[in-house]
């Protein structure tokens, strides 16, 4: 099966994408600016996926798992090569967002 983004309605995507921003300007260092790829938001084994690049870079990109269908919280992070580091205070335990 192959979803994409019309599986999901636009008030679903604002609020992922907005705990997305949250959850990653709460627990990285240095985050400016988040920017959201849009298109296929559905993961391979189902749920949605957000994607997309911070600070401008191309190299810091990032893949994020959300349960959309209760709170929006944030269920695993992929990060690439050049993604700021995670907050010290942030390391053990996830920081509010």
């Amino acid at each position: 099966m192959n979803s994409n983004h019309e599986d999901f309605d636009d008030e679903t995507i604002r609020k992922a994408e907005e705990s997305v921003e949250s959850f990653l300007k709460n627990n990285y260092k240095d985050i400016r600016t988040v920017d959201f790829k849009k298109g296929d938001y559905s993961a391979p084994m189902g749920g949605m996926v957000i994607s997309g690049i911070v600070n401008n870079n191309k190299e810091a990109t990032f893949s994020i798992d959300i349960d959309y269908q209760s709170n929006f919280r944030v269920g695993a992070i992929s990060e690439g090569n050049e993604f700021p580091e995670i907050k010290e205070e942030c390391k053990e335990k996830t920081c509010d967002y």
